[in-house]
């Protein structure tokens, strides 16, 4: 069977990019999902790289700020009017799964740039570098975020994440509502 040709995805400025899951807490599915007009375009992410995408957006908006964008074009906070409660578009069709994910900074525009790879069966595999429309490579989701915008899916992100199951005081590991085996009270079972 032939290879299919790498497909890459993008969305500038799009009407929509949120995390969002689907199932219920600690059984939940995340997605990373972008939208503009009637094309929509779901992956499946693990919660751990919707957390890292989060706090590195954050950290990049805070590293450029003054020095390779204009101090006003970057809100320290997330604007008002940008917050996203709603549930995920659908149909909810799984387009990938992210392996790898890529974060930039278009100095031209002042744009936040995401991309998410595909995960890739090679062995050995160095996901793309930014930007890089190679025909071989896995499937790409890229996507250019305004400053405002990008501190909004960040800030949603961090509220998606923490509504799932509440983290145990001590070893912060989610707690299961049956109870959950601590590693810090090394093994005895604590009662939720």
């Amino acid at each position: 069977m032939p290879d299919m040709p790498r497909r890459i995805l993008e969305f500038r400025l799009p009407e929509r990019f949120v995390v969002g899951t689907a199932g219920m807490p600690g059984d939940r599915t995340f997605y990373l999902q972008a939208r503009s007009a009637d094309q929509i375009v779901s992956l499946i992410c693990e919660k751990q790289q919707a957390v890292v995408l989060a706090e590195r957006i954050d950290q990049l908006l805070n590293e450029v700020t003054g020095t390779r964008a204009p101090a006003d074009a970057i809100p320290t906070q997330a604007p008002v009017e940008l917050a996203d409660n709603a549930p995920l578009d659908v149909p909810l069709e799984e387009e990938f799964r992210v392996g790898a994910m890529a974060l930039g900074w278009d100095e031209a525009n002042n744009l936040v740039v995401i991309e998410a790879h595909a995960v890739s069966e090679i062995e050995n595999f160095e996901p793309p570098e930014l930007a890089d429309d190679d025909a071989d490579g896995p499937d790409t989701l890229r996507v250019w975020l305004s400053a405002p915008y990008a501190r909004a899916f960040a800030d949603r992100t961090r509220t998606v994440v923490a509504s799932g199951r509440p983290s145990c005081p001590f070893c912060q590991q989610p707690l299961d509502p049956l109870g959950h085996i601590c590693p810090r009270a090394n093994g005895y079972k604590r009662r939720s």
